[in-house]
């Protein structure tokens, strides 16, 4: 476990707090924010640690190396960030979304051309290999993107693979895991069984989701450390991909009904400014469009600059 003052955990915190705030957003992954900010493969190594080795030192030398085994401190700070962020930005970020939708969707459309960027930029040497990975992780993000909801079973077993599936996902960087719930028919499900409070339902939910990302983080690990480079092409291709989802001007062509008896979109296709200002008579607010796209992708390279000092500062 590293050595961090309280002031490195609060970051963290914050780092947690952009990851919540981002998975409100269909289509954006926390895992986008996590690799930008520099955090995605500890945190991933992190998840991996929760294992029998754990339980072993857990049960033969207590609980203080058990928790440095796990970076503890690191996950705790990380999941309060997340947290705090989902019960106070996100409402926040909901608001905007329902008020000013093209504005947000351009915001996260620079970010995640920016995030695309960066992770393409760490790439050392572009192989065939490589090539495919992006290419085959852009096809696979933008295929779920078009992909039409599922109906599926309400089962206890399909609540239990679709949490695993929906967790795994939200680790991943440009997919994001309440769309995946929305693919497999299980979103407004699960929103129901919240509101509700069907412990059953939860529980089985809640297990898949541990199952899913304890073994999920096994198989990113050995990825980043056999094939670096295929890996961050794939992970950039699954970001290319997942753009088609922020595309900022839409056409609602289907809406579902929430818990709270609201009607949200559902379907939606993407449609050009011209054909938007045609058929809404609304102003497709261009420059306003590009102002907030160019400040999500300032803001990748803000944190590509903040992470280059620190690393200098390092060295020195």
């Amino acid at each position: 476990m590293k050595q961090r003052s309280f002031l490195e955990y609060l970051l963290i915190a914050a780092r947690g707090m952009g990851m919540g705030a981002a998975d409100v957003i269909p289509g954006v992954s926390g895992g986008t924010i996590a690799l930008v900010t520099g955090i995605y493969e500890e945190l991933i190594h992190s998840i991996k640690s929760v294992n029998t080795e754990f339980l072993r030192i857990l049960f033969t030398r207590g609980i203080r190396p058990a928790w440095a085994h796990i970076n503890g401190t690191f996950l705790v700070s990380l999941l309060a960030g997340i947290f705090i962020s989902l019960i106070t930005l996100a409402r926040g970020i909901s608001f905007l979304l329902s008020n000013y939708p093209m504005l947000v969707w351009a915001f996260f459309f620079g970010l995640i051309v920016g995030s695309a960027i960066y992770v393409g930029r760490k790439i050392s040497r572009w192989t065939l290999r490589a090539v495919l990975m992006l290419l085959g992780g852009t096809a696979l993000a933008y295929y779920i993107t078009i992909s039409s909801p599922a109906t599926s079973t309400d089962a206890l077993w399909f609540v239990f693979v679709s949490g695993s599936i929906a967790i795994s996902a939200m680790i991943l960087p440009g997919i994001s895991g309440s769309f995946i719930l929305l693919l497999l028919g299980k979103y407004a499900f699960m929103m129901e069984a919240l509101k509700d409070l069907k412990v059953v339902v939860l529980g089985v939910f809640g297990l898949g989701c541990v199952v899913g990302i304890l073994g999920f983080s096994h198989v990113i690990s050995w990825l980043f450390k056999k094939h670096p480079n295929a890996t961050m092409a794939l992970l950039s291709g699954f970001m290319i991909g997942s753009l088609n989802k922020l595309w900022p001007w839409k056409e609602v062509l289907e809406h579902r009904q929430n818990s709270h008896g609201e009607w949200l979109p559902f379907i939606e296709r993407n449609i050009s400014p011209g054909r938007y200002q045609d058929l809404f008579q609304s102003d497709p607010m261009l420059w306003q469009v590009g102002l907030c796209a160019l400040a999500g992708l300032a803001l990748i390279f803000v944190f590509e600059w903040v992470a280059g000092r620190k690393t200098r500062d390092l060295n020195h």
